[in-house]
């Protein structure tokens, strides 16, 4: 359980003991919080050894599924559940990073910066404490270098990286622009020559950087003599690997071994999403829960069949014609005449069964991506780091809300 209060970051000696007991509690109940329920029908795999708690959540509505989506721990369903709420929500408990009160920057600054998104940055920036200020700014993944033009207000030299060349150019005219003496070079940060970019002297820093992109970062920080960095980590699964390749010396012993889809879990929140996306993404799914039953009957084979991304045009199809034209996307037989009407209805109703039996993955989505973080952490203390996670933005403002600091002594 957590060994420091739940209103501080966690660091230091901190860092090995939480990371023990995620391990123990993911360990323990990944019969639970593996199988996708969107994949497995028409029963879980772990319902048989839970069949009340199984029913409750399939009978309950899409609509409770919505409201409840954000907070299952508060959810009232039988046990284990509760159970295993109070665990997971004591284990994922990670306190706030003191904030600077710098002075606000220009309007300029973030013109052209999506809301949201200049918050994020700011926040990011606000968080950011170290014991010798940094000398020179290395923005990973820069994108067009807002997160680095933030950062370098507060003195430093400014290097920012990106791989798209179409942004490299917009930064360049943006930093122009505002007068800064900036320089954004065009590197695909994955590439062997990525690491003659990292000197001792830079300190990187990375938002939302996903995957690969952030573990490439921390792996050359870490060669290269960076005395400070911070990271805060996104989309866990855009890797090159079927399984996770742990960091640290404490995740390579664990027996947990994550997939891809596994990977996934943490990012599977809906905060951000407006009514309109929302709409579709349901619309979406049902169709796709719908079509998954046709497909059992066309092929004779009582299994799920993944289909790929379709455009949202797909939507303003008649469900019939949306029907035929995956069947022949997927090489399956042209369906025989059906009730579309009654065939769509199963796939809301099926929804809404999905939606609520996710609930229960959803209580190990903190504790999952918890446990890559202090991978991570882990990792930077095994090579000499000093290192701080603690949140810097709020859930609302992003669910990628941790960020890991780390400084060399």
């Amino acid at each position: 359980m957590p060994t420091t209060s739940p209103d501080q970051p966690l660091h230091d000696a901190a860092l090995l003991p939480r990371f023990l007991a995620l391990d123990s509690f993911l360990t323990q109940h990944q019969a639970l919080w593996r199988p996708r329920p969107f994949v497995h029908y028409p029963a879980q795999p772990w319902a048989a050894d839970h069949p009340q708690l199984a029913s409750w959540l399939k009978a309950q509505s899409l609509e409770h599924a919505e409201a409840t989506h954000n907070q299952p721990h508060l959810v009232p369903a039988p046990a284990p559940f509760p159970q295993l709420a109070l665990e997971a929500h004591a284990l994922s408990q990670v306190g706030e990073l003191p904030h600077s009160s710098a002075s606000a920057l220009p309007a300029r600054f973030s013109a052209e910066v999506p809301g949201r998104k200049w918050q994020q940055i700011d926040a990011f920036a606000r968080s950011l404490s170290f014991t010798h200020a940094p000398q020179h700014w290395l923005d990973w993944c820069a994108g067009k270098g807002h997160l680095g033009r933030r950062l370098s207000q507060g003195g430093g030299l400014l290097t920012c990286l990106e791989y798209n060349p179409q942004l490299v150019m917009s930064g360049r005219q943006l930093s122009h622009k505002l007068r800064i003496a900036a320089a954004h070079i065009e590197q695909d940060v994955l590439a062997e020559n990525s690491s003659m970019q990292l000197h001792a002297e830079q300190t990187p820093v990375a938002l939302h950087a996903c995957g690969e992109l952030h573990t490439r970062l921390l792996q050359l920080a870490s060669q290269n003599g960076c005395r400070q960095l911070a990271v805060a980590p996104c989309c866990y699964n855009r890797i090159s690997t079927a399984i996770y390749q742990p960091l640290s010396a404490s995740a390579q012993a664990s027996t947990l071994q994550l997939s891809i889809d596994d990977l996934g879990l943490p990012l599977s929140e809906t905060v951000t999403a407006g009514a309109r996306v929302r709409r579709q993404r349901d619309q979406s799914m049902a169709r796709r829960l719908a079509f998954d039953l046709l497909q059992r009957q066309l092929r004779g084979i009582d299994e799920y069949l993944p289909t790929p991304s379709l455009p949202p045009s797909w939507l303003d199809k008649p469900f019939a014609e949306y029907c035929h034209d995956l069947a022949t996307l997927k090489h399956l037989p042209p369906p025989a005449a059906q009730d579309w009407q009654l065939l769509e209805q199963d796939g809301w109703q099926r929804l809404a069964e999905v939606r609520n039996l996710e609930l229960l993955r959803g209580l190990f989505r903190r504790p999952l991506e918890l446990w890559l973080l202090l991978d991570r952490a882990l990792f930077l203390q095994e090579h000499g780091y000093n290192v701080r996670l603690g949140r810097f933005c709020s859930y609302q403002l992003s669910p990628r809300n941790l960020l890991l600091i780390a400084e060399k002594s």
